[in-house]
């Protein structure tokens, strides 16, 4: 999924110059590969059984793949289109099923699994950045596409035999909801809903509105960042730096989901997930403001090192408030803030890619902005109400079903 969704950042540069690709029609396709995301994650909330499908699984691995491969057959800006809108469906439907996988079969087993299993994504990043890196010099846009296709080919056969999410042997009346707690080790607990009065749930609608803002933008203004990043770099400093520069935000995000969990058990999601979208505008920003290798370099640790973790706190954080259906609706904010970015920059674009970061990077203080309003009295600690007594206990973030949603 990492190679299959993030190696059209690398690549963007070498279509513009070799497949005569424009700015704005660059914008478009990355905005129809987050559209398609968008459609495959919904399909994950509202046909959960399909979460459990490894011929789903495997359908899209062979179909994501196989998008790769085509780009080069064609300069149809339209047809480039389709490929990426089916490639971000496959791609979503990829990381749902295996992060619910993961959840489900890690449960009982150290938080450092389902962290480093999330880091898979940064994995896929770095890789397809070193693919494109060492292309470069002897190869065009066509061949950095078809090596990537062989790339995803080879983890397609190694992810091949994944065992999906077990069915449910609950019954519908009895069937509690799976949570995983980010700072116990994602171990499960359960929560018997239909047992809670209504009238006395907890009121988190005004913290759960400051989480939607801020998780909303930050897809906004992460998107611009994850999809421009390369072409800005390379524009101010040509040559193999933006490649380069996109490897270290690959290996930045491996370790940063299990990293930002342990942070967790110090400190409250609400301050850790203001904290990393500062340094992660910080890091959007510096390419434009300052320039030169350096700034290139700090900037893809800081961005790669957030960007993972900004997702895990908030959708941990939204588990934690108990608001209905607060993963989905979290994901469906964040993906239509992924939508409107490339398509906010679009203008900006003629001008060079710098504006787009500085644009890029005030969102994301916004979004931090909107992070700081949450933290103020947020309810650390939530008592769920049952049908006999009221007990205080941690609240479960997301549940294994949902949480493949996001990104």
């Amino acid at each position: 999924m990492g190679v299959g969704r993030f190696v059209y950042t690398p690549i963007l540069p070498l279509m513009h110059a070799g497949a005569g690709l424009s700015a704005g029609a660059g914008a478009n396709l990355a905005t129809a590969n987050y559209i398609g995301y968008l459609l495959g994650a919904l399909v994950g909330i509202l046909a959960p059984a399909l979460v459990r499908s490894r011929a789903l699984l495997r359908i899209s691995l062979v179909v994501l793949t196989g998008t790769l491969a085509a780009m080069p057959a064609t300069h149809d800006t339209a047809v480039w289109f389709a490929l990426r809108l089916l490639a971000g469906v496959t791609s979503a439907l990829i990381f749902v099923i295996a992060v619910s996988s993961l959840l489900s079969h890690l449960r009982e087993y150290p938080a450092h699994l389902p962290g480093w299993a999330f880091g898979g994504v940064g994995a896929g990043i770095a890789l397809s950045g070193l693919l494109v890196l060492v292309l470069r010099p002897v190869a065009d846009w066509r061949a950095a596409w078809w090596a990537s296709a062989a790339l995803a080919a080879v983890l397609a056969v190694a992810s091949w035999n994944l065992r999906p999410e077990a069915r449910p042997t609950t019954t519908q009346a009895t069937q509690a909801t799976q949570a995983i707690n980010a700072d116990q080790a994602h171990e499960a607990t359960t929560v018997t809903a239909a047992a809670a009065d209504s009238s006395h749930a907890p009121r988190t609608h005004r913290w759960f509105t400051a989480l939607f803002a801020s998780y909303t933008l930050e897809g906004v203004g992460y998107i611009i960042a994850g999809t421009f990043l390369v072409a800005a770099i390379e524009q101010s400093s040509p040559g193999p730096l933006g490649g380069g520069a996109w490897v270290l935000v690959g290996l930045a995000a491996v370790p940063s989901s299990a990293l930002w969990a342990r942070l967790g058990r110090r400190w409250s999601r609400p301050d850790l997930l203001l904290a990393a979208l500062v340094v992660q505008a910080v890091g959007i920003a510096l390419p434009a403001l300052i320039g030169g290798a350096p700034a290139a370099l700090v900037s893809a640790v800081l961005f790669g090192a957030t960007f993972i973790g900004v997702s895990t706190l908030a959708l941990a954080t939204g588990a934690h408030l108990e608001f209905p259906r607060s993963v989905a609706l979290l994901t469906a904010g964040y993906s239509v803030g992924q939508i409107l970015g490339p398509l906010v920059v679009a203008p900006l674009l003629h001008h060079g890619y710098q504006r787009a970061l500085v644009l890029a990077a005030s969102v994301v203080l916004v979004a931090a902005v909107a992070a700081a309003v949450l933290r103020i009295g947020f309810p650390h600690h939530m008592v769920v109400v049952r049908a006999t007594a009221p007990v205080r206990q941690p609240a479960p973030t997301e549940s294994a079903a949902d949480a493949g949603s996001h990104r």
